[in-house]
């Protein structure tokens, strides 16, 4: 095989339909839905997605599941549409493809999900063959929202572990992507995988589950200075190069050999934003592509913030990120946050 090149995004692919509210609304109520916008969702067409917008050259294969429905059909369309390959990407006869419903607050930002697996919940190890691939990075997700995945796998702690097992031993070397859970769920499940992962792209919340730590105050903002105790441990938990974690100031990477880079986020006008949903997707999608490329971790993390801030120009998970240098100029533009541990 030549020289390997691209990102292989597997795992979770859902339709999301992203529903916009005033405030979150009291039980026993009925409240407005001031628009309803239906896109592909789940980290591997988010990845996927964000791949191309960012670098419509770059390539990117899509593996996982779906239904043979008209969600399972609308996904491939995307995937076509955005030049994603997606001869991986299997419908399962008489399935039903996984959706989530996405309310996003205007009134604070925050978004709340509502999902149904459907074959979501029958995707294994055995849905996952990369023998023929040619890319360099297998980007998974998501532990916790697929039902046999989340369960052991002939000898191994999850079906999770027993991917990225297949993984590296095929060469591709790997980064996982989990979903904000109950933290020793989240625990559970991925501490098991870490001795497997070339790299980790997390929320401040999601390392401080791994590492067994609060990273979060009582009045739910970041303490960074735990972050960063958290990436410590985590890195000491598994044979990632690099750890990054990130929250609405900034991101915190840790490195293997003992190395720290911090940013501050975008400073995104409020007028701006119009929803947070896909924003760590996108954080991740621009932290890997420069990883891909080799660049200086300090670089990535660059893109990775200018990705996510551009990304929140849109209600949907992906509509709002730009080309690499589209959003770099935007982050130029906007400025980063003033930010230190």
């Amino acid at each position: 095989m030549s020289e390997r090149r691209g990102v292989l995004s597997a795992g979770t692919f859902c339709v999301d339909f992203n529903k916009s509210i005033a405030r979150w609304p009291q039980e026993d109520t009925s409240n407005e839905v001031m628009a309803i916008d239906r896109q592909g969702g789940g980290s591997g067409f988010n990845m996927a997605l964000d791949l191309k917008r960012l670098d419509p050259f770059f390539p990117v294969q899509a593996m996982g599941v779906v239904g043979d429905d008209d969600l399972g059909r609308f996904l491939f369309h995307e995937c076509d549409a955005h030049g994603v390959d997606r001869a991986a990407l299997h419908a399962l006869p008489g399935g039903v493809t996984m959706s989530v419903d996405a309310f996003n607050v205007a009134s604070n930002g925050r978004r709340t999900h509502f999902y149904h697996q459907g074959v979501a919940a029958e995707m294994t190890p055995d849905s996952f063959d990369f023998s023929s691939t040619p890319a360099r990075i297998l980007h998974l997700g998501l532990p916790g929202a697929h039902k046999a995945m989340d369960g052991p796998w002939r000898g191994d702690a999850n079906g999770w572990v027993a991917v990225l097992r297949q993984a590296r031993a095929s060469g591709l070397a790997a980064n996982l992507e989990l979903m904000t859970t109950k933290a020793d769920r989240l625990a559970e499940l991925g501490r098991p995988c870490l001795p497997h992962l070339d790299w980790l792209i997390v929320n401040d919340y999601e390392i401080g589950a791994l590492a067994g730590r609060e990273t979060r105050r009582r009045d739910g903002s970041t303490d960074a200075a735990a972050v960063a105790h958290a990436i410590d441990e985590t890195l000491a938990l598994g044979a990632m190069r690099w750890a990054a974690a990130h929250f609405p100031e900034g991101a915190v990477v840790g490195g293997r050999d003992g190395s720290r880079v911090v940013l501050g986020s975008v400073a995104v006008p409020a007028g701006a934003i119009v929803g947070a949903n896909g924003a760590g997707d996108a954080f991740a999608a621009g932290m890997l592509y420069g990883l891909h490329e080799q660049w200086p971790i300090a670089k990535c993390l660059e893109l990775g913030h200018a990705c996510a801030a551009a990304s929140m120009r849109a209600v949907s998970t992906t509509g709002g990120v730009a080309t690499v240098a589209e959003c770099l100029a935007l982050a130029k533009q906007w400025g980063f946050r003033p930010f230190s541990l």
